[in-house]
This record gives structure tokens, C-alpha cells and sequence, in this order.
């Protein structure tokens, strides 16, 4: 295979834009699948990329289509990052590229997303994959990069363990600047992830919507919504631990779930309180994206991120009352939005 690899990304908005031109100024081939204006505009100028690592014109390696039929050559690696409830539909375009394809990804957020890639691309080629970076599409051919993690990304095997193919990812996303690890146990990962990321999002969403101004540290800050917030992650994790895991922080410091698991309550508020302070001292607006699709009119992915967890929940006798009473009211929303 080399070490240049031909990457193509289903669904290049902000985070997949962020993560191909990355890649793309490392050396490898990428092919990003996007909408045409933000294609356009790619193809014309080059991608403008702002934020943690400064700004940057990335032209060179990087093409932009609309169709996954205008992918062109092998590809090493095909990354879905649509949004989840986008995806099917996604991979029902994507089947024209089957034959192309030696090794298949979805990072989005979620669990249970590979099966689809296992039905469009088949087992032996579907790997599993996680990232938080953060990505925003500014406008058509500029994203923001405003958000890594020491660790951002991990890749493994499904059924378990590390190989080559995970391996090689992991060194290319990390010499492109995004951080990597090839893990033994990716189920671990993706399920950390949907409780933490889960956690956020029905607190942000169910909290802070209603005010468009508000972000994530004008409601960790106050008491109330401190308390909210250990409530809601204190069901879910012991959702997470009836499920045999224990905590890690894979995604730390975002990932704070440790210290919430072994804390009081009283004590996890005040590490929500601290945070909340110390967030008011850095560049202001964080939101999680589920947070942002309220406030921008979108309807969520709440069903897609919450109810693998709700029906774990369930199998498991864990009461998860504050979480599924945000779920409710999101999803209250959502549905006068369709």
C-alpha cells in the first residue's frame, strides 16, 4: 500500500473537511464527498482551515466531489462522517464505490453505525473508528479547527484487537496532526464515547436552547445546571458499568468520567462548578452539536445517540429518569421541527 494513502470522506462538512485537509498536507491523496457550493469552492481556491494550528490554504492532494460515482482509483480507506440520521441514504450512493473500497470507517458519533457499513461494503472490510476533534464549516471552502484532545482518535478491529490496517491509520492521522491510537478494544471506546458525548448533549440541548446566546459554560456555572448535568452522567455511567465497563477518559480532559463515577455528588458538582469558571476564561461559544442544531433549526440526532443507551438501560433495570425526561424534551421539539 505505501505510506501515501488515497482517503476518501463520505460527508465533509466541518470535521470531515478538518480531517482531510489535514491528511491531504501530510502527503496523502484525499477525495472529500461534500455539498456543491462547499465543493465549488474547494476545487476553485483551496481549503481554508482557522484555528488551533493557525490558518492554512490546503490545495495540493485534495479534490472535492459532490457524488461518490466521481471518486476515482483505489481507496485505502473510506470514511463515513455524515450525520448519522444522513447515513443511510449516504451508503445507498455509496455502493457504487464497493469494488474501490480495501477498508471502510465511520467515525460519526454513535454506536451500531458499522452494521450499515457491514451491509453496504461487507465484514471484512469495516473497522471500527472514533474522533472528537472539532470541526465547524464557516462558510463554503473555510472551516474552524478549534477543538483537539491529547488523544483525538482511535481505531481497532471490531471483533477486537489491532492489525495493520488500524495501525497505519492511527500513524497517518497522527503525523497529520490529529493525534491517534490503534486500541485492542474499539467497542470500549465507542461506548465511552456515546455516554460522554450523550451526557453533554442532552444536558446542553434540553438546557441552554431556549437562550440562542447561551453556551456550555453559562450553564455548568450555575449550580442548578451543574447538578443537572452530574445527574445526568451519574445514570449513565451506571448504565455504562451495568454494560461490564469501566470508565477511562479515553477522550480526556473533554472526558471527565472517572472523577464523576468516584466523586460524591456534592464533590462532582464543584468539579462541574471549577470547570465552568475556568471555561469562562478561554475563547467563548463551545457548544456541543446536537446544542447547535436547536439553536439553528435543525432537527437533532437525539435517536440516534440516545436510544442504543436507553435500551441498554432497559436490559439492565438502570433508572435513567433525568436523561430520558431530556430526551423527551428534545425530542418534543425535534418533532414540531419535521
Amino acid at each position: 500500500m505505501g505510506s501515501k494513502l488515497n482517503i476518501c470522506i463520505h460527508g465533509a462538512g466541518g470535521l470531515g473537511s478538518v480531517v482531510g485537509g489535514y491528511l491531504a498536507k501530510s502527503g496523502h491523496k484525499v477525495t472529500l464527498i461534500s455539498r456543491p457550493a462547499h465543493a465549488n469552492a474547494i476545487n476553485a481556491d483551496g481549503l481554508k482551515v482557522v484555528g488551533r494550528l493557525g490558518e492554512m490554504v490546503i490545495k495540493d492532494n485534495l479534490h472535492a466531489v459532490t457524488m461518490p460515482e466521481q471518486v476515482e482509483g483505489d481507496i485505502d480507506y473510506y470514511i463515513l462522517l455524515t450525520k448519522a440520521k444522513d447515513a443511510p441514504a449516504a451508503l445507498a450512493d455509496a455502493a457504487v464505490l464497493v469494488d474501490q473500497v480495501k477498508t471502510a470507517l465511520s467515525m460519526q458519533n454513535g454506536v451500531g453505525k458499522e452494521s450499515l457499513l457491514i451491509d453496504c461494503f461487507g465484514k471484512d472490510k469495516v473497522i471500527g473508528g472514533s474522533i472528537i476533534e472539532g470541526g465547524t464549516l464557516l462558510e463554503p471552502g473555510k472551516v474552524l479547527n478549534h477543538v483537539t484532545a491529547p488523544t483525538t482518535a482511535f481505531f481497532g478491529e471490531l471483533a477486537g484487537g489491532r492489525s495493520d490496517r488500524t495501525d497505519r491509520l492511527a500513524k497517518a492521522f497522527t503525523e497529520a496532526n490529529l493525534t491517534s491510537q490503534s486500541v485492542e478494544d474499539i467497542q470500549h471506546v465507542l461506548w465511552e464515547k456515546v455516554v460522554q458525548v450523550s451526557g453533554a448533549s442532552a444536558w446542553s440541548a434540553s438546557t441552554l436552547s431556549a437562550i440562542p446566546e447561551l453556551d456550555y459554560a453559562d450553564g455548568i456555572s450555575v449550580r442548578e445546571g451543574a447538578e443537572h448535568y452530574v445527574t445526568i452522567a451519574k445514570e449513565l455511567i451506571d448504565t455504562y458499568k451495568a454494560m461490564g465497563y469501566a470508565p477511562q477518559d479515553f477522550y480526556a480532559p473533554f472526558s471527565f468520567l472517572k472523577v464523576l463515577d468516584e466523586s460524591t455528588f456534592e464533590k462532582a458538582v464543584q468539579v462541574c462548578l471549577d470547570l465552568g469558571e475556568h471555561m469562562k476564561t478561554i475563547p467563548r461559544g463551545i457548544r456541543t452539536s446536537m446544542h447547535e442544531d436547536l439553536v439553528n433549526g435543525k432537527v437533532t440526532e437525539a435517536d440516534a445517540l440516545f436510544l442504543p443507551l436507553i435500551e441498554e438501560a432497559k436490559k439492565y433495570k438502570v433508572a435513567i429518569p433525568t436523561f430520558l425526561g431530556a430526551y423527551r424534551v428534545i425530542k418534543t421539539i425535534d418533532s414540531n421541527r419535521t
